[in-house]
């Protein structure tokens, strides 16, 4: 007989979810248990290039996320190695293309569920929780918002894979409890300029705040 197989989120987050809930007192609500800081890969993980020039602190918290996607092919390799080969097409796209510093993301989502930091030191920052990087991902808004990019393009009616969608909503619900950012502020790249970007995943921003506010209790 063929088992269902357990959904990314839930192999990203069983650890350290049922670790928190045991520890929890019973009158605790899933809040604490299940907004928890999803597997991200640093950039040493996934051997990011140097940043071309300095990493700018903004000096304060972000009030919004961005989600995008990066129009890569819409690849069927789920793997962690595909993550990270996603990771350094983007940086290379950023840095010799684009002349930017480093990835202009900070974080990205790979279709098999992996989540890579972008820009050298957001992972540090959303550590802390206080501070976060300027990025490059959304004119007007990089001193405001965290850019989350997607692999793959989601033009013409294609749909996220279950397993990026899952960690998405898991990644922007830290995003959210780490800054104190409200899931009524989520947004696409195209509410802040004249873009195609982030596709279907514009139209599934409405689902994504709310899953996200239901999964931060």
């Amino acid at each position: 007989m063929n088992l269902p197989q357990p959904s990314r989120r839930h192999i990203l987050l069983a650890g350290a979810g049922g670790l928190a809930a045991a520890a929890l007192p019973t009158t605790a609500h899933a809040r604490a248990a299940d907004v928890i800081e999803p597997d991200i890969d640093g950039t040493a993980q996934w051997q990011a290039r140097a940043p071309q020039g300095p990493i700018e602190l903004v000096g304060k918290r972000p009030t919004k996320i961005i989600v995008h996607h990066t129009v890569s092919a819409n690849t069927y390799d789920a793997s962690r190695a595909q993550a990270h080969r996603h990771a350094h097409w983007v940086q290379d796209l950023h840095m010799d293309k684009n002349g930017w510093t480093d990835t202009g993301y900070h974080f990205l989502i790979s279709r098999g569920g992996w989540i890579t930091e972008g820009r050298h030191q957001s992972l540090s920052t959303l550590h802390g929780g206080s501070d976060f990087v300027l990025g490059a991902h959304t004119s007007g808004q990089n001193d405001q918002a965290i850019g989350l990019a997607n692999e793959g393009a989601y033009h013409d009616g294609a749909q996220p894979p279950r397993a990026q969608w899952e960690v998405l909503v898991a990644l922007c619900a830290y995003v959210c409890r780490q800054y104190g950012i409200a899931p009524s502020r989520l947004y696409g790249h195209k509410d802040f300029g004249d873009t195609l970007c982030p596709g279907v995943l514009h139209d599934k921003l409405p689902q994504l705040r709310s899953e996200v506010a239901a999964s931060m209790g």
